[in-house]
């Protein structure tokens, strides 16, 4: 890494305790809590704040407005079997505004795309092993 960059990293990191209040509270107006992994990661607040920030930016983009941004989040943490972070997110959704519908929808949506990711992974392995 380039000096000049190096010393902005430094510095950030020297100010990231700071920083830790202020995301928390971020996190909670913005999904209604705080999240369970934040306890521990604080314990690393150098790669916790970056972490954090880097989460934010991906889950507001200034492409899609918040109630839709947690619509795909939610979707998400179905999709990938994430107990925590969908009852994390399917509030935050109802917080932005949408639905039960809506949240139904996507969880609908969700349980497709895990069902259709299992079957073609397990008919792959099963074809592999035992033929076509």
């Amino acid at each position: 890494m380039r000096p000049e960059s190096l010393n902005i990293l430094e510095e950030f990191q020297r100010r990231s305790n700071t920083l830790i209040d202020e995301i928390e509270q971020d996190a909670e107006e913005m999904l209604g809590a705080i999240p369970f992994i934040f306890r521990t990661l604080k314990e690393r607040p150098d790669l916790f704040v970056l972490s954090a920030l880097a989460d934010f930016l991906a889950c507001r983009p200034e492409s899609l407005d918040a109630k839709t941004a947690e619509l795909v989040a939610l979707t998400a943490a179905a999709a990938a079997n994430a107990p925590d972070c969908l009852r994390v997110h399917i509030a935050a959704a109802r917080k932005e505004g949408a639905s039960r519908e809506e949240i139904r929808d996507c969880l609908i949506i969700a349980s497709l795309i895990g069902k259709t990711a299992i079957q073609a992974r397990s008919l792959r392995i099963f074809e592999e092993q035992l033929g076509y």
